[in-house]
């Protein structure tokens, strides 16, 4: 009893550290939301072009962001051993535009295959414009994701995130801007949201580093041996992301040769589940910090109490967005699409993501786990069986040989979501017999 009436204590301070994340996390997806929001209301091949084309964009910039998530926990876990962590400032940015320059040369080198995956002519020269100026906005991007994880791992939130929330506005104004020739500016279309994108993420990078610059003392200091450590945190949760990423991208561009209008669904349901699972995704991180800590401090007791609190309030949170999918779905499609088409395609996956929502949070929650742990190779094993071993092979069997088309993708997804959180629940249920017994011992 001792034990449940402690849990509301480490609730409040995973809320607390988590609350200014949620905003940004929030912000970064509306950013991508703005381009949805737009292009649905310029045209269908907008919309389909910019899908298409971030599916591909999306997979290769998250597996760098992946890489950078790494640094939270890690410098969490030299915060909790009583290490200096401040000192690593200049390497992360360093790790940061290294990985930035591998992210942009591979959009680059992907364009020329954009002729041969067999999508509609009409989209093509929009798909390869708009990945060729996207490319050059990893810089700034990967300039703010990296100085953010880095404050984060301070518990310093508040700014980096309220950042994203203007960046939205930013972008959304400049979207409008360019794509529908405001001013007396001639209409861009798809083109002016990849402009919008690459001023928008430029700009930020370049105020966090102005932040950063007069918060905390720089000095010069190089570590191989920290990039070594970032890339053994980071890499596996990298591969996880890019296996998850894979397969709901795979889907777009699969979804795309079926037909441009189902490119276009699938990129607003994507946009309507993301933005729902921007709160357990912060709710991950901050588990992921305070576990961190409590893992280099040696403290079993407030790492298992923070594990459980954020894994309730995670699953919780999404369990009341599932209510609304069920109960509401055409009011949330309704915010990006009134195409008859559109919402016809969008409405029954949107009950079926109900579901989906559940495991999403409990899975993505567990992940904040490991990641403290400095153990994410179980959350890239996890990915690689859920989606790719299960989910995938699912999803085309419903799609294709049943003919349930993108509803039998989300199935495929769901079951995926189901497996991972499974896994990573069974391996953690295992994590905590080990420690207590070693405790013990």
């Amino acid at each position: 009893m001792a034990d449940v009436k402690t849990y509301p204590k480490y609730i409040k301070e995973l809320l607390n550290l988590a609350m200014p994340m949620i905003m940004g996390n929030l912000g970064m997806i509306l950013i991508g939301a703005g381009d949805v929001f737009v292009a649905a209301r310029y045209s269908t091949n907008a919309l389909a072009s910019i899908s298409i084309a971030n599916s591909i964009v999306s997979t290769i910039f998250m597996f760098g962001i992946g890489l950078l998530v790494g640094i939270s926990p890690l410098l969490s876990n030299f915060r909790g051993e009583k290490s200096n962590a401040k000192k690593y400032f200049l390497p992360t940015v360093n790790f940061a535009m290294i990985l930035a320059i591998f992210s942009a040369l591979t959009v680059l080198l992907f364009i020329p295959l954009i002729d041969k995956l067999g999508f509609d002519q009409a989209l093509v020269p929009e798909i390869k414009k708009y990945m060729f100026i996207c490319a050059f906005s990893t810089f700034g991007a990967y300039l703010q994701a990296s100085l953010k994880e880095y404050l984060q791992a301070f518990e310093i939130v508040l700014f980096p995130n309220f950042l994203n929330i203007l960046g939205v506005f930013l972008h959304l104004f400049l979207n409008f801007i360019l794509v529908f020739g405001w001013f007396g500016l001639p209409t861009m279309g798809a083109v002016g949201l990849a402009i919008s994108t690459l001023f928008a993420r430029t700009v930020l990078g370049l105020v966090m580093l102005l932040y950063c610059m007069k918060l905390i003392k720089i000095r010069k200091y190089r570590d191989f041996g920290y990039f070594i450590s970032l890339i053994k945190i980071g890499f596996p949760i990298a591969m996880a992301i890019l296996l998850e990423f894979g397969a709901f991208n795979l889907i777009t561009i699969f979804a795309g040769r079926i037909s441009g209008v189902y490119a276009g669904a699938q990129n607003i349901l994507l946009t309507i589940t993301t933005a729902t699972f921007m709160v357990p995704l912060a709710i991950s991180n901050a588990i992921a910090v305070k576990v961190g800590f409590a893992n280099g401090a040696g403290d079993f007791v407030d790492l298992k109490r923070y594990s459980v609190a954020g894994v309730a309030v995670s699953v919780g949170f999404m369990s009341l967005c599932a209510l609304g999918f069920i109960f509401f779905p055409k009011i949330f499609v309704n915010i990006f699409t009134n195409d008859a088409e559109l919402v016809k395609i969008c409405v029954p996956i949107l009950l079926l993501a109900g579901i989906f929502q559940i495991f999403d949070g409990l899975q993505v929650s567990l992940g904040g786990v490991f990641k403290g742990l400095k153990k994410t190779n179980i959350v890239m094993f996890g990915d690689f069986i859920a989606y790719w071993i299960i989910g995938l092979p699912l999803g085309l069997i419903f799609a294709f040989k049943y003919q349930m088309n993108l509803y039998g993708f989300w199935v495929g997804l769901t079951i995926s979501l189901f497996s991972l959180a499974m896994i990573l629940l069974f391996t953690l249920f295992r994590q905590f017999k080990q420690a207590e017994y070693i405790k013990k011992s």
